[in-house]
């Protein structure tokens, strides 16, 4: 039996067998796949393979806790998981596996940059989106929801119009995200990166 087969099964059983487990919500446990998720961050920023491969684990759990409540309430599984995504990676993907289709391009293939503004313009029309913000959570952390923000605005033909010089610190702050993404830089990793300089 394959791990993953093995650790879905482990799962089903904890939440059978342990009363902790068998307590848990979806929203419960949403505070722990967003402190899993930071862990997982941190361990890739450290560059530790162990750390990395133990907090991708716990990762792990998260999602297939979160799977196996849905399983039990009968509204999906991990399978279903799993072949969703099978589904939306080969349809975003056509420059690799759709190669005779018409929306394959061999220009887009060797291009890193064409790849990912193909996903993107896969993606909105998938979603159909009525905002440029729709689909973007609130709570995503100011400089990741910033660079999205900017992301989403350059697709539209849109302009920014910050002033580096302006009094407001906001204005300011907005500045240096748009120097950054010019730059090639992730505003949000440079800035944590700074700040473990520091301490």
């Amino acid at each position: 039996m394959s791990a993953l087969l093995e650790l879905v099964e482990v799962m089903a059983r904890l939440r059978r067998e342990c009363a902790w487990k068998a307590g848990q919500t979806h929203e419960s446990l949403a505070r722990y796949l967003l402190e899993e998720t930071y862990e997982t961050l941190e361990a890739i920023e450290v560059g530790d393979d162990a750390h990395l491969r133990e907090e991708l684990g716990d990762l792990l759990l998260q999602i297939l806790f979160h799977a196996v409540i849905a399983e039990e309430q009968g509204r999906f599984d991990i399978d279903d998981v799993a072949a969703d995504l099978v589904v939306k990676l080969r349809r975003r993907n056509p420059h690799v596996f759709d190669r005779d289709s018409s929306a394959s391009d061999d220009d887009v293939a060797a291009d890193p940059v064409a790849i990912n503004e193909q996903w993107e313009r896969i993606k909105a029309e998938e979603k159909q989106r009525s905002g440029l913000m729709d689909g973007v959570p609130e709570e995503l952390p100011a400089l990741l929801r910033a660079v999205k923000a900017l992301d989403r605005l350059e697709r539209a033909g849109g302009v920014v119009d910050v002033d580096p010089g302006s009094g407001e610190v906001g204005e300011r702050l907005l500045a240096v995200v748009v120097d950054a993404r010019t730059a090639g830089i992730d505003p949000e990793q440079a800035l944590r990166a700074a700040v473990r300089r520091i301490v």
